[in-house]
C-alpha cells in the first residue's frame, strides 16, 4: 500500500459535514453578536466575554468525549464494532453527572469569577445576567458531543449537518423574538440571548437521540444497550482524556485571559475584539472540519495498521485547510466594511476592527498549518504530549500578550499579531512530534 493512499476524496466525505455543521453552529455565534451589537457594546462585550467563560467548561466536558472518539476512531479501524456502542453508553454515564455538578458551581461561583477578572461594573452586570440562563444548557450540550463524537469516529459525519442546522436555526428564532421582544415574546435582552442558545441545545439534543435510535444498527455497534458502569472502559478513556480535558481548560481559558487583558485597555477595544473573534470563528469553519477529521483518521489508520500513511494525509489535510481557507481572506480583503458591518454601525469600533481584520486574515494560514497537526498529534493517543505542548505554547502566548499590552500599550491590532508567536511554536512543535515521535507504539 502507498504511504499516501488515503485520498482526498476519503478526507472530504468526512470533513464536509463536519464543516457544513461548523457553517450552522458559527451562524449561531455571527446571529447573537450582530443582534447584541445593535443593543450596545456592553452588551456585546459581556455576552463575548461570559460566552467564553461558558465554554471554557463545556469544552472542558467535551475533552472527555474526544478521548471517546479516539478510542472509537481506533475500534473502528480494528473493525471491533460491536465494542464501540458501550464506549458511548459509558460516556453518558460520566458526562450527564458532571454536567449537573457544572451547573450547580457555576450558580454559585460564576459571580465571584466574573467579579474577580471584569474591570467594568457594567459588563460584569451583564455577565452575570447572560451566566444566569446560559448555564443550564451544559447536560445538553455534553449529550450532543457525546453522540458526536460516536459519528466522527465511525467516520459518518452527515448526520452533524441536521443536527447543527436545526440548532442554528432554532438559536436565531429565539434570538430574534427574545431579544427584542418581537412576535409577543417578552423583550429580554442579553438575557434573551442566552435563554436562545439553551433552548437550541435542548431541540438539537432530543432530534440527535431521535435520528440515532431511527437510523443506526444498534445490534452492530451495541449501542444504547446501557449495561451497568463499567469501571475499566471508564478509566480507559478517562486516562485517554484527563489531559485532553486539562488541556481543552487551558486553552479556552487562555482566551479568556486574553481577552481579560483586553478588556483591561477599555470597552472599545473589548468589542472590537469580540467582533473579530466572530468573523475569526467563521474562517476557521474548514479548519476546524478538517482538523476534527485529522483526529479522527489519524486514529483510524492506526486502527487500520497504516502508520506510515499518517504523516502524508496530515499535509493533505493542511493543503485543503488552507485552500479553504482562501474564499475567507479574499471576502475579507474585498468587502472589509461590509462585513465588520454586519455586527455594528459604530463608525469608531468599525475603523478599529479593519486592521485587525488584516492580522487574522494572515495569522489564518498558519492557524491551518498548527491545528491540523495538534489535531493529528491528538489522534495518535498520546495526550499527555498533546497536552504538554499546548501548556509549553499558551504559556509563551499569554507572556508575549502581557509584556505587548503592559509594556508598549499598542493600539489593538498589534495585540492579536500574537497569534503568529502561538500558532508558529504549536505547529513547529506538532509536526516535530507526528515526523520524529515513538507515536507508533502506542496503545489505547
Amino acid at each position: 500500500m502507498k504511504a499516501t493512499s488515503f485520498k482526498y476524496s476519503e478526507i472530504w466525505k468526512i470533513a464536509l459535514p463536519i464543516m457544513i455543521g461548523g457553517v450552522a453552529q458559527n451562524l449561531v455565534n455571527v446571529t447573537d453578536t450582530a443582534f447584541l451589537g445593535q443593543i450596545g457594546e456592553v452588551e456585546l462585550g459581556a455576552a463575548g466575554s461570559a460566552g467564553i467563560l461558558y465554554f471554557i467548561f463545556v469544552i472542558t466536558g467535551m475533552g472527555f468525549t474526544t478521548g471517546s472518539q479516539i478510542i472509537i476512531g481506533r475500534r473502528n479501524g480494528e473493525k471491533q464494532y460491536s465494542k464501540i456502542g458501550g464506549i458511548v453508553d459509558q460516556s453518558f454515564y460520566f458526562m450527564i453527572p458532571f454536567g449537573i455538578l457544572m451547573i450547580i458551581g457555576l450558580s454559585y461561583f460564576m459571580p465571584i469569577i466574573l467579579k474577580s477578572i471584569i474591570n467594568s461594573e457594567n459588563i460584569y452586570n451583564a455577565s452575570v445576567d447572560f451566566m444566569q440562563y446560559r448555564s443550564f444548557g451544559i447536560v445538553f450540550a455534553f449529550i450532543i458531543y457525546a453522540l458526536n463524537a460516536f459519528y466522527v469516529g465511525i467516520t459518518k459525519t452527515r448526520i452533524l449537518i441536521y443536527t447543527t442546522i436545526l440548532m442554528s436555526l432554532t438559536n436565531v428564532f429565539f434570538d430574534y423574538v427574545l431579544i427584542f421582544g418581537n412576535w409577543g415574546f417578552p423583550e429580554m435582552g442579553i438575557k434573551g440571548a442566552a435563554l436562545a442558545s439553551v433552548i437550541s441545545e435542548f431541540v438539537a439534543c432530543i432530534f440527535l437521540i431521535s435520528i440515532t435510535f431511527k437510523t443506526i444498527d444498534k445490534e452492530k455497534y451495541q449501542l444504547f444497550k446501557f449495561k451497568k458502569p463499567n469501571i475499566e472502559i471508564l478509566k480507559k478513556t478517562f486516562y485517554l482524556s484527563a489531559p485532553i480535558m486539562i488541556q481543552s481548560f487551558i486553552t479556552l481559558g487562555s482566551w479568556y485571559a486574553f481577552f481579560s487583558l483586553i478588556e483591561s485597555m477599555g470597552e472599545k477595544e473589548l468589542a472590537i475584539s469580540h467582533i473579530i473573534r466572530s468573523i475569526y470563528m467563521v474562517m476557521m469553519i474548514p479548519m476546524f472540519g478538517l482538523s476534527t477529521s485529522a483526529n479522527t483518521i489519524t486514529s483510524n489508520l492506526i486502527g487500520s495498521d497504516r502508520k506510515n500513511e499518517v504523516l502524508p494525509t496530515v499535509w493533505k489535510i493542511v493543503g485543503l485547510s488552507m485552500v479553504s481557507t482562501v474564499p475567507f481572506v479574499l471576502i475579507n480583503l474585498f468587502f472589509p466594511t461590509q462585513i465588520i458591518g454586519l455586527y455594528t454601525n459604530n463608525p469608531e469600533i468599525i475603523d478599529g476592527c479593519l486592521n485587525t481584520l488584516k492580522v487574522i486574515n494572515v495569522s489564518m494560514f498558519f492557524f491551518c498549518f498548527a491545528f491540523i497537526f495538534f489535531n493529528s498529534v491528538t489522534g495518535t493517543g498520546n495526550t499527555k504530549i498533546s497536552l504538554l505542548i499546548e501548556v509549553v505554547n499558551i504559556s509563551i502566548y499569554l507572556l508575549s500578550a502581557f509584556f505587548v499590552i503592559k509594556i508598549f500599550s499598542p493600539s489593538i491590532e498589534w495585540v492579536w499579531c500574537t497569534e503568529f508567536i502561538y500558532f508558529t511554536f504549536l505547529g513547529l512543535m506538532s509536526w516535530y512530534y507526528i515526523k520524529k515521535g515513538n507515536w507508533s507504539a502506542k496503545e489505547i
